[in-house]
């Protein structure tokens, strides 16, 4: 007897699941001053708190922060901004200093060559792949300071809980940079349509939970200069990761994103979800190069996100290379036990990374993964030895 339809709804969005009417009601949302009563204004739907008239020490406060943090990031707006959050008046020197090592980093990455972006183009701003980790070894002191800011925890606390991990890139955008497109982040918005629609539902709700976005203005951000562009509430549109590059989506995000200026040494937080593209900087050039949007873009990852033990891959597919190039050229593809193998045995996912030496492919949002080089070894007739050692170059360019 054949069944003609499945009893029970299916465990994954489909590429043709994202709907344009159904996100266009979830955006027509409005964030209400009353919901989130310790900031201090709402503009453009995105809730502004202002940390010099907060008390990190004042626990009970606290509290009431994080809550209101979660519930912008989880089912309300999924953007709000933390205003002096790195005020001048004690953070000038620290953040003027890193600003400086930036510089100074910058200048000596410029003479290596261009680098892949994610979102933009390689080579028409400037970018600095973990700044966090290049921050510290040219900076001590003020890398100290900097990453020792109180708000940062509760920020980051508040979205992840403990045990989370920073990492940082550095963005400046000059004169005539163009905007990004519109996406969504870190884990499944780096994935590619097709892979991500393999993941079921739970993984596309989990995702998000998973990472904080955030960003420290390390200059002034005038709307001219195109701070970034956001669609409040898109991170509760549970297929999303399929819509954002339809252009359907896109052109509704051209006609209804909002954009905050910010002041140096402010912080803004959203979800990865958040339907979001940086701005273009529409400033005039000038002969000093001009007015340089500045961001320390800020990633923070749940402590959750790891295995319970760590598994080396490399000795394995030493010992095991031979049988598998036996079982390939017997079957003339990777064939259905050979895929189940590669699975189980190697890394399907290519973060964390050094995206200097390992950058996002011309054609993708990110680098081979240990079961992308083994199905390459497989298909180009690899030896051992070349196998090993395509992967011990791996795991080296990926250290930071």
């Amino acid at each position: 007897m054949t069944v003609s339809s499945n009893p029970v709804p299916s465990r994954v969005f489909h590429v043709s699941t994202p709907n344009l009417d159904d996100f266009q009601e979830i955006c027509s949302q409005t964030a209400d001053k009353t919901t989130y009563s310790l900031a201090t204004a709402i503009d453009h739907n995105i809730p502004i708190y202002n940390a010099t008239t907060l008390d990190y020490t004042d626990s009970e406060q606290v509290a009431r922060l994080q809550d209101e943090w979660y519930h912008i990031l989880s089912t309300g707006p999924g953007i709000y901004v933390l205003k002096g959050m790195y005020h001048p008046d004690r953070y000038r020197e620290t953040l003027t200093s890193a600003n400086s090592a930036f510089t100074s980093i910058i200048n000596h990455e410029r003479q290596i060559g261009t680098k892949g972006d994610h979102f933009a183009a390689g080579g028409k701003n400037d970018r600095i792949w973990n700044s966090f980790s290049k921050h510290a070894l040219e900076h001590p002191a003020s890398f100290i300071d900097y990453y020792s800011n109180p708000w940062l925890r509760l920020v980051s606390e508040s979205w992840l809980g403990p045990a989370y991990r920073v990492t940082a890139q550095v963005n400046a955008v000059k004169p005539g940079g163009a905007a990004q497109d519109s996406h969504r982040d870190y884990h499944l918005g780096f994935q590619d349509l097709d892979r991500c629609a393999a993941f079921p539902r739970s993984i596309h709700i989990a995702s998000q939970y998973l990472t904080l976005q955030g960003a420290v203005a390390h200059s002034d951000m005038p709307p001219e200069s195109g701070p970034t562009r956001f669609l409040p509430f898109s991170q509760t549109y549970e297929p999303g990761y399929l819509a954002w590059r339809r252009e359907e989506f896109r052109a509704f995000f051209q006609q209804n994103y909002v954009a905050l200026p910010l002041e140096f040494g402010d912080g803004l937080f959203f979800n990865p979800a958040v339907f979001h593209a940086a701005g273009a900087n529409e400033t005039e050039p000038s002969a000093d190069g001009g007015f340089h949007r500045k961001a320390n873009l800020l990633q923070v990852s749940s402590g959750l996100g790891k295995t319970m033990e760590s598994i080396d891959t490399i000795p394995i597919m030493e010992k095991c290379w031979d049988g598998l190039v036996e079982r390939y050229q017997q079957s003339g593809k990777v064939d259905a036990g050979l895929e189940s193998f590669v699975l189980a045995v190697a890394d399907g996912y290519p973060f964390p990374t050094n995206l200097d030496k390992r950058p996002p492919a011309p054609s993708g949002m990110a680098p081979e993964s240990e079961q992308e080089i083994i199905r390459r070894g497989l298909t180009e007739g690899w030896e051992t030895e070349r196998a090993v050692q395509e992967l011990r170059s791996m795991r080296a360019n990926s250290c930071a």
